[in-house]
C-alpha cells in the first residue's frame, strides 16, 4: 500500500516471488492497484533443469520465478526492449548473404496490401506492373540504394531487409536468456538471494528513464541499486539488516570508486549505538563489524535477527595477504556491547593463538580499563613480512573511536568480502540515498 502511495502516475512496480506465493500476491496486488492495472506475469527461468529424478524426485523441476508487473495508471513509462534473434530463425529467414559486405538479409514483399482499395499506387517496376506499397518516387530511391532485388527476369521485385538493421525480437513475458549467478560469476557476492544484475538492468531500462528514481524496499545485497547507478538513475534502497547495508556499501564503493551516498538509520553516536545494542544485539554486532569491514560469522542472511553458530567466540574475520605465499591470514574480531573486563582480552588472545590467526581485534561499546589495555600490550606484535612493519597483535577499539575514524592497525585488507566489479562511468556521480 505504501509503495502504491509513493509511486508517480507514470510509475510501475515489479514484485519478484516464486510460484508458491505468486497467486496469493496477485490477488493482494489486484486489491491495492486494481485488476486493470495488472500488466504482465513474467516467467523468469532462474536455473537449469534438475537432475535428481533418479534420486526419487516425484514432481516437475522448479526452475522459474514469477515477476508481477503493475502500473500506477494507464500512462506509464515504457521503453521497448528487444532480444537477439536465435540462430535457427536467422538461418531460416535471413538466408541470403551479400557477397560484397557479408551482411545477411531477407527478401520482403513490396506489393501494396489491399491494392487500389487501400490507396496503393499502380505502376511498373523492373517490367512488373503491380500495386505497390511505396510511391513511384520512393521506389526509385530504394532501387538507387540497391534495396530492391529481382531474383530473375519477370520475378516480382522484393525489398532487401538487412539483419543488422533489425532491432531483434520484442521482449515477451517468458525470459530464458538471463541465467542464474554461477558459483564462478564475477558479480557473485555470496548473498543467498542475490539476483543477476542483467535481470534488474532489464527491468529498470524498460520501466524508467535516466535520472528517474528507483526504489527497492527490500534491497538485500544491493543488486537493484547497483544496476540503477550503472544506468544513470537516482535510487533509494531499504533493508532491515545492518548486514545487508554493509554489503551494499562495500559493493557500491568497489563498483563506483568515489561514489557519494548517505546511509539513514545507522548509529551516528555512542548513544544511538547503545540503543541499537539494546534493541537487537545481533544487529549491533553486524553494524560494529561493518565499521572495520569485518565479515560476520553466524549470520543467517536476510532476517531481522541472527543465530550465533559454532564460532569459537569470534564474531567476525578480516582477511589479508602480506607475503609471497598468497595464503590469506586472519584477523579475528570480537564485539562486546555489555560490561567488559581484562579476562575478555585474555580469552581473545587465547583464541588467536589457538586458531593460528595473525591478530585479534576487540570492539567494545564501553570504555576499556587499564587492565584490559595492559593485557593487550602483553600480547606483543605481529610482524608483517611483506610490509616490514609491526602491528599490535591484540587491539582494543571502542565504538566511539571507530565513529571518529580510528582504524585497525594492520596490513591492507584483501579478500574479506567478494568485491563487485568496478564500473566505468562518465560524468559525476549524483548524491544518493541508501
Amino acid at each position: 500500500m505504501e509503495l502504491h502511495r509513493v509511486l508517480k502516475p507514470t510509475g510501475s512496480l515489479c514484485l519478484h516471488c516464486d510460484p508458491t506465493s505468486s497467486h496469493y500476491l496477485k490477488v493482494l496486488m489486484d486489491a491495492i492497484f486494481g485488476p486493470t492495472r495488472f500488466r504482465t506475469e513474467i516467467i523468469w527461468k532462474r536455473s537449469s533443469a534438475h537432475s535428481d529424478t533418479k534420486q526419487g524426485r516425484r514432481l516437475h523441476g522448479h526452475i522459474h520465478d514469477t515477476i508481477l508487473f503493475y502500473t500506477k495508471s494507464d500512462d506509464w513509462t515504457w521503453n521497448p526492449i528487444y532480444t537477439p534473434y536465435d540462430e535457427t530463425y536467422i538461418k531460416n529467414f535471413y538466408k541470403h548473404v551479400e557477397s560484397e559486405t557479408g551482411r545477411r538479409y531477407r527478401l520482403d514483399n513490396l506489393a501494396g496490401p489491399g491494392g487500389a482499395a487501400k490507396g496503393n499506387p499502380r505502376y511498373e517496376v523492373m517490367g512488373v506492373t503491380r500495386y505497390w506499397r511505396y510511391t513511384e518516387e520512393k521506389m526509385q530511391d530504394l532501387i538507387h540504394q540497391g534495396r530492391v532485388v529481382q531474383t530473375k527476369p519477370g520475378a516480382v521485385p522484393a525489398y532487401k531487409r538487412y539483419l543488422d538493421e533489425m532491432p531483434g525480437v520484442p521482449l515477451q513475458d517468458v525470459w530464458t536468456d538471463i541465467g542464474p549467478i554461477s558459483s564462478q560469476a564475477a558479480e557473485r557476492l555470496g548473498y543467498p538471494t542475490q539476483k543477476p544484475e542483467r535481470l534488474l538492468e532489464r527491468i529498470i531500462n524498460a520501466s524508467s528513464n535516466p535520472s528517474d528514481l528507483v526504489l527497492d524496499p527490500f534491497c538485500g545485497c544491493g543488486t537493484t541499486i547497483a544496476a540503477a547507478q550503472k544506468l544513470g538513475r537516482r535510487w533509494i534502497g531499504i533493508d532491515v539488516t545492518h548486514l545487508s547495508i554493509a554489503l551494499q556499501k562495500y559493493r557500491l564503493e568497489a563498483m563506483f570508486p568515489g561514489i557519494e551516498f548517505e546511509v539513514v538509520g545507522e548509529p551516528g553516536d555512542v548513544s544511538a549505538a547503545r540503543q541499537l545494542a539494546q534493541d537487537d544485539r545481533y544487529q549491533f554486532q553486524w553494524w560494529a563489524l561493518s565499521l572495520i569491514r569485518a565479515k560476520p560469522l553466524g549470520a543467517t542472511g536476510g532476517g531481522k535477527t541472527g543465530k550465533k553458530g559454532s564460532d569459537k567466540g569470534i564474531d567476525g574475520i578480516i582477511n589479508f595477504v602480506d607475503d609471497n605465499s598468497r595464503k590469506p591470514k586472519r584477523v579475528l574480531v570480537q564485539v562486546k556491547s555489555g560490561k567488559v573486563k581484562s579476562g575478555d582480552i585474555r580469552d581473545l588472545r587465547g583464541t588467536v593463538e589457538r586458531e593460528d590467526a595473525a591478530m585479534g581485534v576487540f570492539i567494545t561499546l564501553e570504555e576499556s580499563s587499564r587492565d584490559m589495555k595492559t593485557e593487550a600490550v602483553s600480547a606483543g606484535f605481529y610482524t608483517s613480512p611483506g610490509w616490514g612493519q609491526d602491528y599490535p597483535r591484540i587491539q582494543i577499539l571502542t565504538i566511539e573511536e571507530l565513529l571518529h575514524g580510528t582504524e585497525v592497525k594492520m596490513p591492507p585488507q584483501h579478500g574479506t568480502f567478494k568485491e563487485a566489479q568496478r564500473v566505468r562511468m562518465g560524468g559525476e556521480h549524483p548524491q544518493l540515498d541508501l
